[in-house]
């Protein structure tokens, strides 16, 4: 049914993988598929704020985040799960979805909490997914 999912974490945020990540592990083991374990780290739109930080900065930043991303995987996926963490950086939905085209995948896993007004008027990431991926999206809420 599935060959490869796309789980997608926010590092900072324990709640997005929390109930997010047991999901994907254990329709990766039904499926027999592989878990693709994302994370993006937001750009922040403006190239005059980035003028601010130090150089190198988005290189040690993303670097920073697979070692994270690394010590999540190997202490919440079991060994017989095929697992490849991704970290890349950009607008978090649409990286989400271009990471989900470049690797084929099947199925979306994404956690997303009980919404606020707020997110009525703007749309919070996971809505944008759902809304926008060629692929099945499985919402876990937290």
């Amino acid at each position: 049914m599935y060959k490869d999912i796309l789980l997608t974490v926010d590092l900072t945020e324990e709640s997005s993988w929390k109930k997010a990540l047991p999901v994907a592990v254990e329709t990766c083991q039904c499926a027999g598929a592989t878990l693709h374990v994302l994370s993006v780290v937001p750009d922040f739109g403006m190239t005059k704020v980035a003028q601010f930080f130090p150089k190198g900065h988005e290189d040690q930043t993303l670097d920073e985040a697979r070692k994270e991303l690394v010590k999540l995987c190997a202490e919440g996926i079991p060994d017989g799960v095929p697992v490849k963490p991704i970290v890349v950086y950009g607008t978090i939905y649409k990286r989400i979805i271009e990471v989900a085209e470049s690797i084929g995948a099947d199925l979306i896993v994404i956690a997303a909490h009980r919404p606020a007004l707020k997110d009525y008027l703007l749309g919070p990431n996971a809505a944008r997914v759902v809304r926008h991926s060629d692929c099945s999206v499985l919402v876990v809420r937290d």
